[in-house]
């Protein structure tokens, strides 16, 4: 017979923190967010962290090149959805590698012989205004120039003549030679009060770009999150069908942090794929996967499949209907506790720390923060980033509000073949779906929705007396609340203007 479970599956709304100690010194200007990704040994750092912890899921409807350059400068991390063809994926990880960087590599390059009107064209699809003259129009040519929009009037000029009579010569550019810090690069553009520095090899060739929008940028931004080369981090989601050939294109393009997207990653097809990754890359991928909810599928793809992170959560999600369509799945604390329990005690026996991150279930900020408490690493979002500005689907104006589509991958509408074996898809396996097409409030910029839920978990971590992530899930005391504990927590015995009071015609 079937193996049941005694206790009652748990959901995070169920629980509160119990304050602690606060110190002079738990101040929220003293809190680090600071949090692994990749696992680690006992007394060692992990390989890869956030600066934050949250990152989007991999979602169409989430995790565009615009929400993984606007989470990567606050310090999270998004992961670009793979439910597309693998060209077009890693277009978009390319895209936010380049977008911003200490030494970028240029893209609008033109030769001394183009005409005015090309050069014009060229900004205006790319959107830079400041092009190279190289000799072939590469970007790695002889540099002879540099053509800025100062350097013409688009509408006097005649945009017939070549640039070469609106460049800046060479011998009239401040440049730098290759092998100086990002540092050297910047101070010499302050020097010169320059926009742009190109960086030369030695015969002249042009190597990059240090431009000084991205220094400012970076002082708006003390907490981005970036590679080696100065270049924001940017996360994609694989499968285990494609992974052949995705992968290999995933990394070329820069991708930092790879991550299966499956709403079950207990399978052998999943340890296939990462054991596959491992032998071709070793351990240089920062790897995760799931998700699962309980011990036994954490302990199977850390010690079978290798992964350094694993995600928690089946059918929590808001538009995941995966418990109510196959009858699987746990609720979301109740799975968090039961794999931080099971994490705590490989790393007892190992000295090897697994990061945990929690996907779905978070309905409000209050979750997140729970969430944290009981032992994840970090959080996986869906909706929480489809209602932002960044969120790559359309705004609609419905009954006078303004909304944005959002889907499940899991529904018709995502149409995301990688998810299910090709045996499944068949015209009975498609008739239902684990996902559905809904849409979402648009509440405005990111930056503006995350520091409200930054805000406030940096002061519920002082109420528990702590400073990092880790203190916090040290610190933090549960309690189980009843129902009615649940609407004492509300307002009550008094009247708010947006649901008690009349409103004037």
């Amino acid at each position: 017979m079937a193996r049941r479970l005694d206790e009652v599956s748990r959901t995070f709304s169920e629980y509160l923190l119990v304050p602690r100690l606060t110190g002079k010194n738990h101040l929220p200007k003293n809190v680090s967010l600071k949090t692994p990704v990749a696992k680690f040994g006992r007394g060692q750092s992990s390989p890869f962290s956030l600066n934050i912890p949250f990152v989007s899921a991999s979602m169409q409807s989430v995790s565009g090149t615009e929400m993984a350059i606007g989470l990567s400068r606050l310090g999270g991390l998004a992961f670009v959805y793979c439910s597309q063809a693998v060209e077009l994926q890693a277009s978009m990880v390319q895209k936010v590698k380049t977008h911003k960087a200490g030494f970028v590599p240029s893209d609008s390059n033109i030769r001394p012989d183009t005409t005015l009107a090309e050069a014009i064209a060229l900004r205006k699809s790319t959107g830079h205004s400041t092009m190279p003259v190289t000799h072939d129009g590469s970007r790695n040519g002889l540099l002879l120039g540099i053509l800025t929009d100062k350097d013409y009037w688009e509408y006097e000029d005649d945009l017939r003549r070549p640039v070469a009579d609106f460049m800046t010569p060479k011998e009239n550019v401040v440049f730098g030679a290759v092998g100086l810090t990002l540092h050297e690069a910047n101070r010499l553009l302050r020097k010169h009060k320059k926009e742009c520095l190109p960086i030369l090899e030695e015969d002249g060739r042009l190597q990059s770009l240090v431009f000084k929008k991205d220094y400012i940028d970076h002082m708006n931004n003390p907490d981005e999150l970036l590679d080696g080369q100065k270049r924001l981090a940017v996360g994609a989601g694989v499968n285990t069908h494609d992974y052949r050939e995705r992968v290999p294109a995933l990394l070329d393009a820069g991708a930092d942090v790879l991550c299966f997207d499956s709403s079950d990653g207990f399978t052998e097809f999943q340890k296939e794929a990462a054991l596959w990754i491992r032998k071709r890359y070793d351990h240089s991928v920062v790897l995760g996967g799931g998700n699962v909810v309980d011990g036994d599928a954490f302990r199977y793809l850390v010690e079978e499949a290798q992964l350094d992170f694993v995600k928690v959560g089946i059918g929590g999600g808001s538009i995941c209907i995966t418990r109510e369509q196959k009858g699987i799945g746990r609720g979301q604390a109740s799975a968090l506790m039961a794999v931080v329990a099971e994490r705590d005690k490989y790393y007892a026996e190992t000295g090897t720390y697994i990061p945990v991150c929690s996907d779905g279930g978070l309905a409000n900020d209050t979750q997140i923060i729970i969430a944290l408490a009981m032992g994840a690493d970090f959080v996986m979002m869906g909706r929480y980033f489809a209602m932002t500005n960044e969120s790559p689907t359309p705004r609609i104006a419905i009954s006078g509000r303004m909304y944005k589509p959002y889907w499940g991958e899991g529904s018709n509408r995502a149409r995301n073949w990688q998810r299910y074996h090709a045996e499944e898809e068949s015209e009975a396996a498609n008739k239902f779906e684990e996902g559905v097409d809904a849409y979402v409030p648009v509440l405005g910029p990111l930056r503006d929705v995350m520091a409200v839920t930054v805000a406030k978990l940096k002061s519920t971590m002082c109420n528990m007396g702590s400073l990092t992530i880790r203190e916090f899930t040290e610190n933090a005391v549960l309690t189980r609340i009843s129902e009615q504990s649940f609407v004492e927590g509300g307002t009550s015995n008094v009247f708010t203007f947006d649901k008690n009071l009349p409103r004037e015609a």
